[in-house]
């Protein structure tokens, strides 16, 4: 059969590219071509679009940028028309991706969404969009189940969360091998920061970050370079700081790590998964900030936060982000009973988000209702 694959984003590719090998294992003659990155084209997608060229964040970026928007939207319709897919999937990156699957029902293609787009988080109207537009929908987070099928009445499948399998999947080279490859310090612990992988959160995230690398001497304060941007795009950053760096090795990074800063989204899951304690931080445009505030309606940003139904990670949000507060919460967390508490916290997480298996179980189904 004949898939086609929209994702939009870093996240998006790493588990569109275990997608991709779930589909293959269950259907050798899949022919895939896809929206995404290195990763689903290395997992044997044909790509169509890098998401580089679609990662826009933020109100203000996003109308900044709505004729490249509109131009991408009528070049995809015009794809799947030429490629005429069995089904198409859809991952995540709600706003582009739900006015494909409006085009694509229409147009008699099946539709099937793996990785639900936040509604429960804001605009939540949209589900009308979701009930009327996709065949199939394919959960990842606990909750979103009973937030689908008891509020609404749509039902879906939760197939566990592919972070798990991303990092089982991931070889991660020994800690003194890491720190040599990448000229770090043999013996101070590390503290990740991962500002993000977008230009505008990475500019207005690492400043802050590193404005208190000098209060914790007996740190190494790394960056975590994304793969969506190139490294000179860093060096601004390096200079006059004693700070190290490490590109596309994120999850080598988290796991020789002793605690971590972390920009808000996927990431802080990633953090929780191993096991290390963190602050989630988060400053955008102060206008694209001011409407999302307006629109979300939850008491958490951080997914860690947002499963467990409580705070287990601090969150420090737009005016709270400041070099203060953040070296007051990173102090609370290399060493003492906060630092416990979390870890302690971490174990339940896992638990609530399932076993192995999600990009498996979601292939399985995708080709059994295709």
């Amino acid at each position: 059969m004949k898939y086609y694959i929209i994702a939009g984003e870093a996240s998006g590719d790493l588990h569109g590219s275990n997608l991709i090998k779930g589909l293959k294992a269950e259907d050798p003659s899949a022919e895939i071509r896809c929206w995404g990155g290195d990763l689903m084209q290395q997992a044997g997608g044909e790509l169509a679009k890098h998401y580089k060229d679609m990662a826009f964040m933020g109100f203000l970026e996003v109308i900044a940028n709505i004729p490249t928007i509109f131009k991408n939207i009528a070049f995809c319709k015009e794809d799947i028309k030429k490629f005429n897919p069995d089904v198409v999937i859809f991952i995540d990156f709600s706003g582009f991706n739900l006015r494909i699957a409006k085009w694509a029902k229409k147009n008699g293609f099946k539709t099937n969404y793996y990785i639900s787009p936040q509604i429960w988080a804001s605009r939540e109207g949209r589900i009308n969009k979701i009930k009327r537009d996709i065949d199939a929908m394919y959960v990842i987070l606990p909750f979103e189940k009973q937030f689908y099928e008891k509020k609404h009445g749509y039902p879906v499948q939760f197939v566990g969360h592919p972070l798990i399998d991303a990092i089982e999947n991931t070889k991660i080279v020994d800690e003194t091998t890491f720190r040599k490859e990448n000229d770090l310090d043999p013996e101070k612990p590390i503290i990740a920061l991962l500002p993000g992988s977008r230009r505008q959160e990475v500019q207005k995230m690492l400043d802050v970050m590193l404005s208190i690398n000098g209060d914790f001497p007996e740190y190494q304060f790394v960056i975590a370079g994304a793969p969506s941007l190139p490294d000179e795009f860093y060096s601004p950053f390096l200079r006059g700081n004693k700070v190290g760096y490490v590109s596309n090795k994120t999850y080598s990074l988290l796991k020789h790590s002793h605690a971590a800063l972390v920009t808000s989204g996927t990431a802080t899951l990633e953090t929780a998964l191993f096991e290390i304690p963190q602050v989630v931080c988060y400053k955008g445009n102060w206008i694209s900030y001011q409407i999302a505030k307006r629109i979300i309606t939850l008491d958490f940003i951080s997914l860690v936060n947002l499963i467990m139904k409580k705070e287990v990670v601090k969150e420090l949000i737009q005016s709270e982000l400041t070099s203060k507060k953040l070296k007051k919460e990173l102090s609370k967390i290399v060493e003492g009973k906060e630092r416990e508490r979390i870890l302690e916290d971490y174990k339940i997480l896992k638990e609530k988000l399932g076993g192995k298996g999600a990009s498996q179980l979601a292939a399985q189904l995708i080709v059994k209702n295709a």
